[in-house]
Formats: C-alpha cells, sequence, structure tokens
C-alpha cells in the first residue's frame, strides 16, 4: 500500500498524547539501530523516560536530559517561560533520581521582541539556578526575523548525578503516589489563554501555575533505595498520560480512585465549565511516583514532613490478564471508568 504523503504535522502531534508517541515511533525509534539507541550500560530511547543514563567509572551513572519551551503566553500567573524552562529541566533529572550538576540553555527570539521582557525571563531563568546552587555551564542565543518564531522559545539540557537510578518499571502492587494537587498549570495556561486571566481565584493569586523544582524529593528519595518503581512529572498530557504510558509498557492495569486525586476545586471548577477533565491537565511542579506497597504509607509521611503537604496515594498497579495496558477511575458513585490516553489538542503550548 502506497503511504499517503499528504499528511502533514498538526498540533495535536505535540501535545504529548497518543499522537506524539505515534509519531516519535515513525520518526526515531524505528528508525534508530538498537545499538544506537542508548550507550552500553545505559538507558537511552530503548526506555522512553524523562532523561538518559550513561554509566560513569565509578558506578554512578550521568542523568542527561533535553527539552524545549515554547509555552504561550510566555508569562504566566505564578511564573514565566524562563522560571518554566529551568524548572522542568531540573525536575526530568530528578525523576530519574538525579542531583542536578549543571544546565545549558538555547533562546531564540523573534526579532522586535521587548528587550525588558527578555531580561526578565533570563532574570528568572538564572534565579532558579541560582538558588538550585546549579551551574550554567553553555548555550547558544539566535534571533529570528520577525514573522518566522512566536515570541520566544528556549531549550535546555540538564545534567546529573546518580547512584540509585529510577526507570520507569512499576511492578504489581506498587502503590500510585503524587506529591501534590495535580492540574494547577494547565488550568491557568488554558484560563490565559482564553482571556480569563481576571477570574477571581486568579486575581487573588490563589490560583496560578504550580512551577517549582523538585529537588527537595531527593532527600526523601534516597532513604527508600529500590523502592521506588517509577517516577515522572505530569506536564503534557497530565496523571492520564503517564499511567497509560506505564501501564502499556509493562503490560499492567493501574487502578486510581477519584476521591484521591488531589485537584484544587477551582481547577475542577474551571474545568467542569471548559469541559476538560483536570486528569488531562499539565502539573509543572508535581511528581507521580510508583512505590513499593511494603513502604508506601512511610514514604507519604517522609513527603508530607519534607515539604509536600498534599502527598497522598491515589491508587496502585496491579496485573489483570483482560485489562493489560489499562487505567481504571473508580469513580465516587464505586463504579470504573477507563481513563483513556490523552488524544488531540487539549491545551497548545503549555510549557
Amino acid at each position: 500500500m502506497q503511504e499517503d504523503t499528504s499528511k502533514v504535522i498538526e498540533l495535536a502531534d505535540g501535545q504529548g498524547g497518543v499522537e506524539t508517541l505515534r509519531l516519535l515511533e515513525k520518526l526515531f525509534f524505528k528508525r534508530v539501530e538498537e545499538k544506537l539507541k542508548r550507550v552500553e550500560g545505559g538507558v537511552g530511547i530503548d526506555f522512553p523516560d524523562d532523561g538518559a543514563l550513561i554509566p560513569l567509572p565509578d558506578g554512578s551513572y550521568l542523568v542527561a536530559t533535553a527539552d524545549a519551551y515554547t509555552v504561550n503566553p510566555p508569562f504566566f500567573p505564578g511564573g514565566n517561560i524562563g522560571s518554566l524552562a529551568a524548572h522542568g529541566s531540573i525536575n526530568d533529572v530528578v525523576m530519574m533520581g538525579g542531583k542536578p550538576i549543571a544546565m545549558l540553555d538555547t533562546i531564540v527570539v523573534e526579532e522586535g521582541f521587548p528587550l525588558k521582557s527578555l531580561e526578565e525571563i533570563v532574570d528568572s531563568f538564572l534565579s532558579v539556578l541560582r538558588a538550585e546552587g546549579i551551574p550554567l555551564i553553555g548555550g547558544d542565543f539566535k534571533v529570528m526575523p520577525k514573522g518566522q518564531l512566536d515570541k520566544i522559545t528556549i531549550t535546555t539540557v540538564g545534567l546529573g548525578i546518580t547512584r540509585t537510578p529510577i526507570v520507569d518499571k512499576p511492578r504489581p502492587g506498587d502503590k500510585i503516589v503524587v506529591t501534590d494537587f495535580v492540574g494547577d498549570h494547565g488550568a491557568v495556561i488554558l484560563l490565559t489563554q482564553m482571556g480569563m486571566e481576571n477570574a477571581e481565584e486568579i486575581a487573588s493569586g490563589q490560583l496560578k501555575s504550580d512551577t517549582k523544582p523538585l529537588t527537595p524529593l531527593l532527600k526523601v528519595l534516597e532513604k527508600y533505595p529500590g523502592k521506588i518503581n517509577a517516577a515522572r512529572d505530569p506536564t503534557r498530557g497530565g496523571l492520564s498520560a503517564i499511567l497509560n504510558e506505564w501501564t502499556k509498557e509493562n503490560g499492567l492495569l493501574a487502578v486510581i480512585e477519584d476521591s484521591k486525586v488531589p485537584v484544587r476545586p477551582s481547577v475542577k471548577r474551571f474545568a467542569e465549565m471548559l469541559g476538560v477533565d483536570p486528569l488531562y491537565l499539565a502539573s509543572e511542579g508535581v511528581a507521580v511516583l510508583s512505590v513499593s506497597q511494603d513502604v508506601a504509607e512511610q514514604f507519604v509521611e517522609d513527603l508530607r514532613s519534607n515539604g509536600f503537604p498534599n502527598a497522598t496515594i491515589i491508587g496502585e498497579i496491579r496485573e489483570h490478564p483482560k485489562y493489560k495496558g489499562y487505567v481504571l477511575l473508580k469513580t465516587d458513585l464505586g463504579g470504573h471508568r477507563i481513563l483513556e490516553p490523552p488524544r488531540g489538542v487539549i491545551v497548545p503550548r503549555i510549557c
């Protein structure tokens, strides 16, 4: 059968859902030889995760992650594209079990972009690195002619070190833990894009992007070597995207309880008003973890004592011959529904 050559890239292809995974499979995963998908002894695109692992002579691993940020608008309640880019790469390193040690950045701006705005973005980016003690060791800067780029794009490379890497391989019996309210960032960006940034909750500061570094999590993770079987931050595609990836890649079933997923009342209300499920909205300062059952309760208590007061168990990983690769959501009425993986364009350009 002849391939359709009229196919073009659509917004949905970059949303982190089914379409993105399908495109990555076509463009990269099927085209790269198996031996070139990773450094020998490490992890790379042979096992897509938040970053890659490169083994070092002393038995530790270099964690490397790369990401591009194109959020619209570049300034939003709770942050801007600069702080978001710094937090995003830091968090991707942490989700692999790594301590961030360095960062590189590339900034591309559109001709005519206000210098004052650029300075504010760079100051936000650097203030995050300064607060975290992370050196900026390199980068690049370019300007595109007006109309060839929408405002600004930032690409980052984050580097870290770990002796106990976390590779996403959840196990039957694991408890699913979230560290905070989910969906804040996605809700704020959606409302801002729709011209609702003056909504009372946003104007008063009650609702803003949750963008922040997850480095305080390292103190807790180091207490549970071998007990954290998967970790991811729910950015594009939200909680649903992560759980569906975990179950499909490992042939397992995830069951979560709707009433236990922490969602702010304002986020839930706005999401219902706009016809969006909060479980598909992005978070930029939250971790989702698959934790061994025997330590899960204590793990949550330690999280709450170390800066994550809203941490909670929302469900568990199971084996099931009929529902391999599915995520089931237990409703408040006691029934279950399938939590589908994200499809289409829910919120464009959120990060």
